[in-house]
């Protein structure tokens, strides 16, 4: 007996699902061009079962390359709309579309020239009049025999969401590898599979100075970067050494003038650096044989192309040499 229902329950929610299949309209080409135009992030609001499902589509936009967070209606009238602007979209839902809160919420983002998208199963509603685009997840019943516990109406938002944030993935011609970088906690197996060029650190992250920058402005740029040590390069970029925060440490404990010495006199010689073509995995190698937490990436002519650092490779927290 309990097979039995269970089984109807699933076969209700899959029609709430498919269902939706006929109500896809220009508004959801709308609300991805929206989101494709947001200068910001796309904030998901609603309360109750709502609010959880758009916590779950928010966690989804933003491992998949769509800036996002999750704001309670309540706490935004209390404090927490200081962190909505103009540039930013809102995903407002509601299933009856009359959420008090929500709608008072919604109301007060339209004053401030939000952009704002609705996921309701009542286009009429008055979410939906307040929507710059609707999106309508009606399902014929819920799952709920008494047709009160949000069910078949919640499974089809959580659809739509996913809807949304694949049709996103492609438009922005999301990678696996920019995935990965979603994903740093994962397994560190994985991790490792990828090649070097994947994880390193490039363009104005790096931190580098010319051979005849002062021991000051080095000091100064490693701060900024906050990875631990700075690179000095030659006129060609190539990579001529390194300096770490702790050789700094060393050089102010004998004094050394930081102003009138260059980099250059101090920085230690021929580091130990990767091609980008190589695997993560070679990278870990080299840093735990070595003892070291950064790594240079040069081409074949010794030229610097990125900087890949221990935590981009064990993840935030799970720094320590293994043997």
């Amino acid at each position: 007996m309990s097979i039995e229902k269970a089984k109807e329950v699933l076969r209700i929610e899959a029609e709430g699902i498919h269902a939706l299949l006929d109500q896809l309209g220009p508004d959801f080409d709308k609300a991805v061009d929206m989101i494709m135009a947001c200068r910001s992030r796309v904030i998901l609001a609603g309360i109750g079962k709502s609010g959880i499902i758009g916590q779950k589509i928010a966690a989804t936009f933003n491992s998949t390359g769509t800036a996002s967070f999750f704001l309670h209606p309540v706490e935004a009238m209390h404090g927490d709309l200081g962190v909505v602007d103009s540039r930013d979209v809102v995903l407002a839902i509601s299933y009856s579309g009359e959420t008090a809160e929500l709608n008072l919420l919604v109301n007060s983002l339209k004053n401030r020239s939000v952009s704002i998208i609705a996921m309701t199963g009542e286009p009429r509603s008055t979410l939906a009049k307040l929507a710059d685009a609707v999106l309508s997840v009606a399902v014929p019943k819920e799952a709920c025999p008494l047709g009160l516990a949000p069910t078949a109406s919640t499974t089809a938002a959580l659809a739509m969401g996913d809807a949304l944030a694949v049709v996103l993935l492609e438009r922005k011609q999301f990678k696996e590898c920019d995935f990965r970088r979603n994903h740093p906690g994962g397994s560190l197996g994985e991790r490792l599979k990828v090649n070097v060029s994947e994880v390193m650190l490039t363009g104005e992250h790096i931190p580098r100075v010319s051979t005849e920058t002062s021991l000051r402005q080095a000091l100064s740029i490693l701060n900024a970067k906050n990875l631990g040590a700075v690179l000095i390069v030659d006129e060609k970029q190539r990579v001529a050494g390194i300096i770490t925060d702790g050789d700094i440490r060393r050089m102010v404990a004998k004094e050394v003038d930081l102003d009138t010495q260059c980099a250059a006199d101090h920085m230690t010689t021929a580091p130990k650096t990767i091609s980008a073509e190589l695997l993560a995995a070679d990278a870990l190698s080299i840093m735990q044989e070595h003892e070291i937490t950064i790594l240079p990436v040069t081409d074949s002519q010794g030229s610097l192309e990125g900087i890949l650092h221990l935590h981009d490779l064990l993840g935030k927290g799970q720094f320590r040499f293994m043997v």
